[in-house]
């Protein structure tokens, strides 16, 4: 006689296999059967596909993001700009991106996500190659497109997490998401070099439906959710802290080549630029310090934190916070030396950059078990418009504007460009201070927090 199992159906073995349940499970009550092993093409293997798939449009992504700074002597020459109009550019994009996340933050929470994303790429994928035709007559064209960029990157930047974080549990979240920005140096270091061209919730597991692209239905409405997280004062804190990150990072990301070349200037290493094509090493160099501190932070950061927070459970907060100290007096030291020791500012521009990277994957992972799951693209979406609108959207104008007053003061020279935008850098590090002490402050409240969001 044949066993119960032989008769059933081949579709519901087939769902049972795709599902990577126990088919004796599904057989029907009081029947058990031996379990068939998952196929080598099922859950872990889709889970590994679809990070792969998350990290490349994270390069894209980045890529983008950074291609005006990694360009930037040729585009201030090219539309004839002065420092601030230069730095207007960068903060169009990231006004319009950080408008943008709390909207796509809204419908991540109840609508297809995987939709969502891939309108989104495919929108900014456009607007980039539309805006590599762009001639230098029509400069507020070129400040148009990047505003839409912003507004299709904000679409990656606030879903991709999301479905990281429904495919891994706690062990696995941070190591999976240390990999996935370890691709934002990676996408700066891309668009250095091309020159011409113009998270699983807090201990839970995911359920049958929570696969990619489908939507996690929140129950109250978006009012509701703001007013819950502003009352959780570990993601306030930690945002406020993030913010100081992104701050410091537009801001280097944008002048540093700049001020580096006048730099140079000043000591006679470099003729003026003169030549229509101002190609300076100095992208190249600071694109790879970018690339390689970027990648050994980020998995220091990770690895860091996933040791000590078995023995100190306020370990993340704590991490952030010494490395945001410790970036800040690197970077004000790095400033300090730029007259006298090119070499020198690399080597403290570079433990600056590496110390700053330290926080990328820990600060999400923050976010992650301190906010309950229905409220996690809300969250990352207000924690994008928290960080951009008082970072990396002002701080690339604020630098350049103060350059530029610095600079009226007296009559125009090398001398005197350099020590404009020297001094208007300097802000970089205290805010970088800020930072460390607004991650300090987390520390106070993120136990109560993490229970809070645990509950049922």
């Amino acid at each position: 006689m044949q066993p119960p199992c032989a008769h059933e159906d081949t579709g519901l073995q087939l769902q049972a296999l795709l599902e990577g349940q126990n088919y004796g499970a599904a057989a029907g009550e009081g029947t058990r059967c031996p379990a068939v092993p998952a196929p080598r093409n099922s859950p872990a293997v889709r889970d590994c596909l679809v990070v792969a798939v998350l990290c490349f449009g994270n390069l894209i992504n980045f890529m983008d993001w950074f291609i005006v700074p990694g360009i930037l002597l040729d585009i201030q020459k090219y539309f004839g700009l002065s420092d601030g109009k230069t730095g207007l550019l960068q903060t169009v994009f990231t006004l319009c991106y950080m408008l943008a996340a709390p909207i796509f933050g809204y419908l991540g929470d109840r609508y297809n996500r995987k939709i969502i994303l891939g309108a989104g790429i495919l929108f900014w994928s456009g607007v980039t190659l539309g805006s590599s035709f762009i001639t230098e007559s029509y400069y507020r064209i070129f400040v148009l497109s990047r505003g839409l960029v912003g507004i299709g990157t904000a679409s990656y930047s606030t879903i991709a997490p999301t479905i990281i974080a429904d495919l891994f549990e706690e062990g696995k979240r941070t190591t999976v998401l240390s990999i996935f920005y370890i691709f934002i140096p990676v996408g700066r270091i891309q668009r250095r070099t091309a020159r011409h061209r113009a998270l699983s919730i807090s201990g839970t597991r995911r359920g049958a439906d929570e696969t990619p692209g489908v939507p996690r239905t929140a129950k109250t409405t978006w009012c509701q959710d703001v007013g819950s997280l502003a009352k959780n004062c570990s993601f306030v804190w930690s945002s406020l802290g993030l913010t100081a990150m992104a701050f410091v990072t537009g801001a280097l990301g944008m002048w540093v080549p700049l001020f580096l070349y006048r730099a140079q200037l000043v000591q006679g290493i470099v003729p003026p630029c003169l030549q229509e094509s101002c190609n300076s090493s100095n992208s190249l160099i600071f694109g790879g310090i970018t690339v390689g501190t970027g990648i050994v932070g980020v998995i220091a950061g990770a690895e860091a934190a996933r040791r000590l927070r078995k023995m100190y459970k306020k370990a993340d907060p704590l991490i952030c916070a010494t490395s945001m100290f410790t970036s800040s007096l690197c970077l004000y030291t790095a400033l300090m030396l730029a007259q006298t020791s090119i070499l020198s500012t690399f080597i403290f521009i570079a433990f600056g950059e590496l110390f700053l990277s330290v926080n990328w994957a820990v600060v999400t992972d923050i976010l992650l078990y301190v906010v309950t799951p229905r409220r996690q693209s809300t969250a990352i979406a207000l924690q994008i418009l928290l960080s951009h609108l008082l970072g990396d959207a002002g701080s690339p104008y604020l630098i350049g504007a103060i350059s530029n007053a610095l600079q009226a003061r007296g009559a125009p020279s090398f001398q005197s460009s350099f020590r404009s935008i020297q001094s208007s850098f300097a802000i970089c590090a205290f805010v970088g201070a800020f930072g460390g002490a607004f991650f300090l402050l987390t520390s106070l409240y993120i136990e109560g927090d993490r229970r809070e969001a645990e509950r049922p």
